[in-house]
């Protein structure tokens, strides 16, 4: 999920190279011989040591992974590197910069071995096959709990209720030019009050008080009252943009372990976010990147995904743990938006929430 996903309450990630192991499949490559093949992903990539083992004792490759900060940041250094990659395959573009990799020429095309199996609604691209449909997560605004019980105040469900008085001076979330579940919340509010509505909702959360960091690392664990994190930083919102999937994250890493959760998901607010990848175009080993695409869109890798990235499977078929189903949300009617209209307005959008939020 990285200002990118909440793996980093979980789990201490740094750019780094983690040596694991990919099955081998695909054709021939301009380095066949290779037994190294390197992903390229944001921070928040992460996979159970069982699986690795498993995935090694089939494969006669050797995987280096590298972390390469949040997900906006590796987007944009894979496509400044793109003639000269730092690896073979891409994990992490997302549905609101997806354009602007394949704009820039950043994948080629290879169609993985269980793409059959990936939920229709999650499929794009498919007369080029360029990217391949990894995961998905609902970008939401999460409450502290306790925060609304000790003031028995009902905590807000939905963007409207944002704008409230009795809210205000509350919320806290990322920069939209700098962070991923930034720009996903601001996409939310375009998707739900149009080309013509959503400055006008902005100026009212201005006028309640928003406050805009960077990433999601200071405004979930730094600024948010609800999270573990936070309450060590003494942090006074009691409202973040997060994901759904931060309350199970706060009961499965809480000492002691909670019995509920202690944060909860407005899903009035939420934006789906899809994450996906490609066989980066210059790939030195191309035939074990498409190995390793095959591992990504399988079961093991899909069914191992939930409680170490704390997002959703998109294969068919595949169970979300008990973790999830008793302490997450379902959110059934998020807000979306078409790949061509992100494209079309990412960046004017942007420079006018930049103008209009932050000056």
């Amino acid at each position: 999920m990285s200002t990118k996903k909440i793996t980093s309450v979980a789990i201490a990630v740094g750019i780094g190279l983690v040596a694991v192991s990919a099955c081998g499949s695909g054709d021939d490559a301009s380095k066949a011989d290779s037994k190294s093949v390197t992903l390229v992903s944001h921070d928040s990539f992460n996979v159970s040591k069982d699986v690795l083992k498993e995935f090694e004792k089939r494969s006669g490759y050797q995987v280096k992974v590298l972390k390469d900060g949040d997900a906006g940041a590796a987007v944009n250094k894979a496509i400044l590197s793109k003639d000269n990659p730092q690896g073979d395959v891409f994990f992490g573009v997302d549905n609101t910069l997806l354009s602007r990799a394949l704009d820039n020429g950043l994948f080629q095309s290879y169609e993985a071995k269980g793409s059959d199996e990936i939920k229709p609604e999650y499929r794009v691209d498919q007369g080029k096959h360029r990217v391949t449909p990894v995961d998905s997560g609902d970008i939401c605004v999460n409450y502290d709990k306790k925060y609304f019980a000790d003031k028995k105040l009902a905590p807000p469900k939905s963007f409207e209720d944002l704008t409230k008085p009795a809210y205000k001076n509350l919320l806290v979330t990322e920069n939209a030019s700098t962070s991923s579940p930034g720009l996903g919340f601001l996409l939310g509010t375009a998707a739900k009050y149009g080309d013509k509505g959503w400055e006008s909702y902005w100026k009212k959360l201005k006028a309640n008080g928003v406050k805009v960091v960077d990433g999601w690392e200071q405004a979930y664990n730094e600024e948010f009252s609800g999270s573990a994190g936070g309450k060590k930083a003494k942090g006074d919102r009691p409202l973040v943009v997060s994901y759904a999937s931060s309350p199970p994250v706060e009961v499965l890493y809480g000492k002691p372990r909670p019995k509920e959760a202690p944060t909860g998901v407005a899903t009035g607010t939420c934006f789906r976010q899809v994450e996906y990848a490609g066989l980066l175009g210059n790939a030195e080993n191309a035939k074990g990147g498409k190995a390793l695409l095959d591992f990504l869109a399988g079961e093991e890798f899909q069914a191992d995904m939930p409680l170490n990235m704390f997002v959703n499977p998109v294969r068919e078929g595949v169970e979300l743990p008990e973790l999830f189903t008793k302490h997450g949300v379902t959110v059934d009617e998020p807000q979306t938006m078409d790949p061509k209209k992100i494209a079309d307005n990412r960046e004017p959008w942007i420079k006018s929430w930049t103008s209009l939020v932050l000056k």
